[in-house]
């Protein structure tokens, strides 16, 4: 007995694995650090690089002569994709190449013993992350008396309380990092900010040294891809299969299967359409066996009555010859009928596997025009050596049935047309006139045994309902497909497809 796993277990299993190995990495790379906003990443890992890079750059600002600090900052602009510059909080630049720092970059400069307040609302007092109420270490104004300014804590002990970031919009990204300078010449250190500027958002993160986060976050994505395709790639695959089979079996292919090995609902539902097919298989060309058999037993008793109504006719008084003319019309009616389903049912029965061949058309139409004695009444545009796999008395019947359509109701509205072209390895055969057409609503049911739209069910007309049926029993025994259609501005057209050799 084989155990079910049910489609629904299966997803669920899937999600709750690729769920549970996508948070162990997530928690992994970004809990443990602390997050991904941009504050808490110059808190954590990614500000440490940077204060890392600004604390070898302050370092050999403050060994070198005044006149080489600009080139200290270019040099190690050119080695990370930034420029950097440094500012005594107080406004002045103290070294790299002018700049123009936007306003809200500007006000997180101004000292905050003057009590002005930065952009972000609290006044640049403390640094980001200091404490309320934390004392300025900034040295006094020029030109007043006091102590020898300390050095800040919140610089020399947390560094992470001097680093921030700022989004200035066009002009790009700002970093900064509180730090203490003291030149060469320098007798007491001055409360600076270095800044690094960043124009792109990639250029941040590179910065930032986030490459081992992207890859890792990309190396997820492509892992979760790769993990769910095979699953559900099996999934498409089998609904895929059940639509091309199910709609081979509305062509009529009752002998379509699809695989059924699955052991989900995918696999159930598979057998009950190779189940179904079968039962359609059965049920259709039993109803074909017996309308042939049912044909076949008429046809004698028929061709008998046909005899005798030929002698009664010629024996009978001639006062009753009208009488007798009925008659015959009636039993020619019947015996058309058994003709055409006799045609039907052979069209439909075709041996199962049976081998196509190449049919060359042109002679094929000469042949099925003469005879259907529509030589003179039917044009005929087919190029010599065109062939299409089929079977070419099958092939014969569905075009004579087609032209002789065409003739029956639109012989005299205008020419009728037999031509064929060839669109890669198709093949077309389109049997068009100039009639009146059927009405729109009766397109998708020509071709069912027995139906005919309304305004050709006359005595006068003829035909039972089967010619086009028949057309479409033989096509389809060609492997090939019929569309019926209206023209523009009037007229009706039959297409046949066939595979071309």
């Amino acid at each position: 007995m084989k155990i079910s796993f049910p489609l629904s277990l299966k997803v669920s299993l899937w999600l709750l694995l690729n769920l549970l190995v996508v948070g162990a990495a997530g928690g992994f790379l970004f809990i443990a650090p602390g997050g991904l906003g941009w504050e808490t990443l110059m808190n954590g890992g990614a500000g440490a690089h940077v204060q890392t890079i600004g604390d070898t750059i302050v370092g050999e600002l403050g060994a070198v002569a005044p006149n080489a600090r600009d080139e200290v900052l270019a040099r190690f602009g050119r080695e990370h994709g930034v420029d950097f510059s440094l500012f005594d909080n107080r406004g002045p630049q103290i070294a790299g190449g002018w700049i123009e720092l936007p306003a809200v970059v500007r006000g997180f400069l101004v000292p905050p013993a003057q009590g002005a307040r930065g952009p972000l609302g609290g006044g640049f007092g403390p640094p980001p992350g200091r404490p309320p109420g934390e004392p300025d270490y900034g040295p006094p104004p020029a030109g007043t008396d006091g102590p020898p300014a300390r050095e800040p804590p919140g610089l020399a002990q947390g560094r992470s309380r001097g680093r921030f970031i700022v989004n200035a919009g066009a002009s790009g990204y700002w970093i900064g990092l509180r730090v203490p300078f003291r030149g060469e010449d320098d007798d007491r250190p001055v409360a600076a900010t270095l800044f690094a500027h960043v124009e792109s958002r990639w250029g941040l993160l590179r910065l930032l040294d986030l490459q081992p986060w992207l890859l890792a976050a990309g190396a997820i994505v492509v892992f979760s891809v790769l993990f769910w395709l095979p699953f559900v790639r099996s999934i498409t695959r089998a609904l895929g299969q059940l639509t091309v089979a199910t709609g081979q079996i509305a062509e009529g292919n009752f002998d379509t299967r699809v695989p059924a090995a699955r052991r989900d609902e995918l696999g159930a539902l598979g057998g009950s359409v190779n189940q179904m097919a079968a039962r359609l298989d059965t049920l259709v060309n039993g109803q074909k066996r017996f309308l042939a058999d049912v044909a076949h037993e008429l046809g004698s008793p028929i061709g008998r009555l046909q005899v005798a109504v030929e002698i009664l006719e010629t024996r009978a008084d001639p006062a009753l010859a009208g009488q007798i003319a009925d008659v015959r019309d009636e039993v020619q009616q019947m015996s058309a009928l058994v003709n055409e389903l006799l045609a039907f049912t052979k069209a439909g029965l075709r041996p199962r596997g049976a081998e196509l061949a190449a049919v060359e058309l042109a002679p094929l139409v000469s042949q099925t025009l003469a005879r259907e004695a529509a030589a003179g009444r039917v044009t005929a545009d087919v190029p010599a050596g065109l062939a299409a796999r089929a079977d070419g008395p099958l092939l014969g019947r569905a075009i004579g049935n087609l032209v002789r359509n065409a003739i029956r109701y639109a012989g005299d509205a205008g020419p009728i047309t037999v031509s064929t072209r060839r669109d890669g390895e198709k093949i077309f055969v389109i049997v068009a006139d100039e009639g009146t057409g059927v009405p729109p609503e009766a397109l998708a049911r020509l071709g069912e045994p027995f139906y005919r739209p309304d305004n050709a069910r006359t005595r006068e007309a003829g035909g039972v309902g089967l010619g086009l049926a028949i057309v479409r029993s033989g096509v389809a025994a060609c492997g090939g497909e019929v569309r019926f259609a209206n023209r523009a501005p009037r007229g009706f057209s039959a297409e046949i497809s066939l595979a071309a050799v």
